[in-house]
């Protein structure tokens, strides 16, 4: 009998609009107002001239890998633009002090290395695209 009642009430929610809540593999992006700046000391590499991709991955974590590409076709596509990638393992404590919860997160760097936009999952070369809009 329980097993009616929940189905009643997800065929109740369908039918008036309610969509059901998916959350895997959907990409967040949100704007950060802190101005933490990262250089070269934490992420190990020299920022981009015109804005950075810093993306946080793990070794067997298959969107990282998709993530990877993405990033790397964005850099070569926009001049100024650097992909650095941070295995978040070897990095727990830039992970913490950043509060990366997820692998793959991307951070969006200006050139002066103050985050200005942050995705988690796999984003799509379009976001990033457009999300480099609010570095340059």
């Amino acid at each position: 009998m329980p097993r009616l009642v929940v189905c009643g009430v997800a065929s109740a929610a369908g039918a008036h609009g309610v969509p059901p809540r998916r959350r895997s593999g959907r990409t967040r992006v949100r704007g950060r107002d802190d101005d933490r700046r990262l250089g070269r000391e934490e992420l190990g590499a020299e920022l981009g001239e015109r804005a950075t991709l810093v993306q946080f991955s793990s070794a067997f974590c298959a969107p990282c890998r998709a993530t990877r590409r993405v990033l790397g076709e964005v850099a070569g596509l926009v001049p100024g633009v650097t992909h650095v990638e941070i295995d978040a393992e070897a990095h727990l404590d830039l992970v913490r002090a950043l509060d990366i919860s997820r692998t793959p997160t991307v951070l969006v760097l200006d050139a002066g290395g103050r985050e200005v936009r942050r995705a988690t999952g796999q984003p799509r070369k379009a976001d990033v695209i457009a999300a480099l809009g609010d570095a340059v």
